[in-house]
């Protein structure tokens, strides 16, 4: 049978009915119908083959040889099902990730027996710190019963109530919410607090353990003798490297073994030795913790061991995969699935597309190319918390070896490496990570400045858009940023709006003292132009921190003005194009420097017939909030004043998430017209 994607219908409405569910929170408020159709799911054994095992780890010390077969069974159909339906994420290009999930399938199903079992001594829920891993809870969901299996074809798309992390009241039968690495395992401690008698597990990864987060939760763990279980996937593979070269000396047995907590390693792959260890753990009085040692994505060949297992499986790895083990179906469904894009087609002054955060990185390697090798080293230090190939920060690895610091998944202390090389004057630090993890550093922040500390960060993954992740990967509070003094160290905090304007915003900020944040989007945005078709940023363009852009007049009597920044300008200028066409005569302001005031705009929009802020933050933190008391100590008064910034939880997909929150274009249009 054929998959296919039904017409895009866009409608305000709760994503589904959650009535029955036991958290509830504000409802998601716009749903796609864009769902993959399928009558069943394309491998047929799964979920209902499935062998619902039971075997209780306090009374037997080893399984049988049936019941071994039958734990085996079962991963192989749950690993042939994730790659079934979360290669549908590689198809559609919504992305995911296959391996980390696929990896832990044998702990999942031996744990699952347990709790069968024992629910008596169990907290039977999956917690899980690397949220990414999302694809497990969504089996496990199937298996219960909670979840369609054909619903699983639509991961991670827009509206379908699967998104790229586990989010409570989201999608039926997932139990909790994760998705920032060292945040559950703390968390657990506390369930684990509120079920005494209860065993409470909690699968981590190589990557979450290097959080700064898992050391304090091991130190409780063990002080107050949490009956807490980690189950850890060390398979020497995060986004960027193997953990074994760039963090030479950390161990993941050893480091748990150093806080006194009792921890044994295995063979993540040898199915009777994961359960001996499994079942030593959680019948330990005690926090304890299993080690599986594997490479990444065993038996998918071309991803295995690779850096590849940790995204999505590629289409073609995955049908020569399901074509290996028998499942034509699902290889018919996964050619049938077509690439998602944005439905509302060409944005009027919108030129070619590029990727901002690509733009830092090269703007970065022009300027160092500049200097000696010796001046770079007495200046310069950047240094990666492992998504420099995402953040671009890894474009310096290999031209500039000599001042790069690949390190890992710990973003409050590299900080505060990047602000101690920075302290002295004439020397500065540079440090990239996500923007939703700038929320994790403000104490660095505040310390780096309070010790005069030259920082240039640069905070990709800015706003919603493209963020198949969803909600708690949203870098939607980086005001946040500006959390200091006004006799205190300098801060400015940037969000431009295209890769031409990076251009020229690194030339300037990068020579600039104090803490810069640099702002950019995870999606690609188009060049904003003139009105004659030419780049606003292009030939002749000179960057002055703290000025504004008129990017459109309105005129000579313009209605009121609409302020935007970053991909809310392109959206905000199809807006303003489109109305003109219909005799609204609108100005379009570019606020690129975030937290300082420009003058010329205060007096532009002073008495002005409205005044709309579109912004891709959050509308209770972001750049509104801030504004309207700048107009107030000012005594500037547009006629009317109205925001829009993101202000509900997302519910997946890509392009979507504009639509969603409200500032799409039509929806600008409509709040515009609404102020008229």
């Amino acid at each position: 049978s054929k998959a296919t994607v039904s017409v895009l219908n866009w409608h305000r409405g709760p994503l589904h009915d959650r009535s029955t569910m036991s958290h509830s929170p504000a409802a998601k408020r716009q749903k796609v119908s864009n769902e993959v159709k399928q009558a069943t799911f394309p491998i047929k054994a799964f979920p209902g083959e499935y062998k619902r095992l039971s075997i209780d780890p306090f009374a037997v010390t080893e399984p049988t040889k049936q019941q071994l077969a039958d734990l085996q069974f079962n991963i192989d159909l749950c690993r042939d099902a994730m790659v079934a339906f979360s290669a549908t994420g590689s198809a559609s290009g919504y992305g995911g990730h296959t391996g980390g999930a696929f990896d832990t399938v044998p702990e999942v199903v031996i744990l699952d027996a347990f709790f069968r079992a024992r629910p008596d001594k169990f907290v039977t829920i999956f917690f899980d710190e690397a949220g990414h891993r999302v694809i497990t809870q969504y089996m496990i969901a199937a298996l219960r019963g909670d979840l369609e299996p054909t619903a699983l074809l639509n991961y991670r798309r827009g509206g379908c109530g699967l998104p790229g992390h586990p989010e409570l009241g989201m999608t039926p039968g997932v139990q909790f919410s994760s998705g920032r690495l060292g945040h559950m395992w703390p968390f657990v401690n506390g369930v684990a607090m509120a079920n005494p008698g209860k065993a409470v597990i909690c699968l981590g990864s190589d990557g979450s353990q290097q959080e700064g987060n898992d050391d304090e939760a091991a130190r409780l763990a063990v002080a107050k003798n949490l009956n807490v279980k980690l189950v850890i996937d060390d398979n020497d593979i995060t986004i960027t490297g193997h953990p074994s070269d760039y963090l030479p000396g950390f161990d993941c047995l050893k480091n748990l073994q150093g806080h006194n907590m009792k921890a044994e390693q295995v063979d993540g792959e040898d199915l009777a030795a994961v359960f001996a260890s499994l079942r030593n753990a959680v019948t330990f009085d005690g926090p304890a913790a299993v080690v599986c040692r594997r490479k990444m994505a065993p038996g998918i060949e071309g991803v295995e061991g690779t850096h590849t297992g940790h995204d999505v499986v590629p289409v073609a790895r995955a049908i020569d995969y399901l074509g290996k083990r028998g499942h034509k179906e699902a290889i018919e469904v996964l050619k049938a699935v077509q690439k998602t894009k944005d439905p509302h087609g060409a944005y009027k002054g919108a030129g070619d597309y590029a990727a901002m955060r690509g733009a830092v990185g090269d703007a970065l390697v022009a300027i160092l190319s500049k200097m000696t090798k010796e001046e770079r080293v007495k200046t310069v230090m950047a240094i990666d918390s492992d998504l420099g190939s995402s953040t671009s920060l890894a474009k310096l690895q290999k031209p500039f070896p000599e001042i790069f610091q690949h390190s890992g998944i710990m973003e409050r202390g590299n900080f505060s490496a990047a602000a101690g090389f920075g302290m002295e004057k004439g020397k500065q630090g540079i440090f990239s990570t996500f923007a939703a993890f700038l929320e994790m550093i403000i104490s660095e922040i505040t310390m780096a400045r309070l010790n005069f500390s030259n920082v240039l960060c640069h905070f990709s993954h800015s706003g919603c858009d493209d963020m198949a992740d969803n909600t708690c990967h949203f870098g939607i509070n980086n005001m946040f940023a500006d959390n200091g003094l006004s006799d205190g160290h300098e801060t400015r905090l940037y969000f431009p709006a295209d890769v031409k304007q990076v251009a020229a915003l690194m030339n300037v900020v990068y020579h600039m003292p104090g803490l810069r944040f640099v702002f950019t989007t995870r999606s690609k945005t188009p060049l904003v132009l003139k009105e004659d078709g030419t780049p606003f940023y292009g030939e002749g363009f000179q960057f002055v921190p703290g000025k504004d852009d008129l990017i459109r007049t309105g005129g000579d009597a313009p209605k009121g003005y609409v302020i935007a920044f970053g991909d809310a300008l392109y959206r905000a200028l199809d807006a303003v194009e489109t109305l003109k066409e219909q005799g609204i005569h609108v100005g379009l302001i570019n606020k690129t420097t975030l937290n300082v005031v420009d003058e010329a705009t205060m007096r532009l929009v002073n008495n002005a017939g409205f005044l709309l802020i579109v912004e891709p933050l959050n509308a209770a933190t972001g750049l509104a909030s801030k504004f309207g008391t700048w107009m107030l100590k000012r005594g500037v008064c547009p006629k009317k004043f109205d925001n829009i910034g993101v202000s509900i939880e997302g519910t997946g997909g890509l392009w979507e998430h504009a639509y969603h929150q409200g500032y799409d274009s039509p929806s600008i249009q409509k709040a515009i017209k609404s102020l008229l």
